[in-house]
């Protein structure tokens, strides 16, 4: 238990701290969930067949989702109290763990880019309109369109390379 703690506490409460909570909220949700499985193990024979991490970060999701939904009184999808544990949660988790994957290749790629492309991708990441951040980098326009989708191009091929395990 103290691992599941050390390990993924912290991802629980900055999730639901950048979704409208506070820490005791993270802290009753975290306790809940693992309570949640705890019992759909011992009482009804929970057998994974997915990471542990996306399961369980999909469950409290789908908890605090419930629970903003209860404060909003709006209807809930599910009794909090009811988890039911079936295949769509499980394929669910898969999905998170595919795209978590995908965000770390991402990122280990784009840190790879020279400082001309990781400015212009962060400008454009922003939503910048693209006269503005030609401005902002002192560039032509032109320029920073040919540049742009050449680190674009440059970070897709990365990134393919990555996923696909030829790096």
């Amino acid at each position: 238990m103290k691992e599941i703690y050390t390990r993924y506490a912290h991802k629980v409460k900055y999730y639901i701290l950048a979704n409208s909570g506070d820490e005791n909220d993270a802290a009753d949700i975290f306790q809940e969930v693992l309570t949640d499985i705890y019992n759909q193990a011992t009482h009804k024979q929970l057998q994974l067949t997915c990471p542990f991490e996306p399961f369980l970060l999909l469950l409290c999701k789908r908890k605090w989702l419930n629970e903003l939904k209860k404060r909003g009184r709006n209807p809930v999808t599910k009794d909090s109290d009811d988890v039911f544990i079936g295949e769509d949660v499980f394929a669910q988790a898969e999905i998170m763990q595919q795209q978590e994957q995908r965000l770390q290749a991402f990122w280990a790629c784009f840190e790879k880019l020279g400082s001309s492309c990781k400015d212009i991708l962060k400008h454009s990441l922003q939503g910048s309109a693209q006269e503005e951040i030609a401005a902002q980098l002192k560039v032509s326009y032109g320029y920073l369109r040919k540049k742009k989708s050449e680190c674009m191009a440059a970070l897709t091929k990365m990134i393919y390379s990555h996923l696909s395990g030829k790096e």
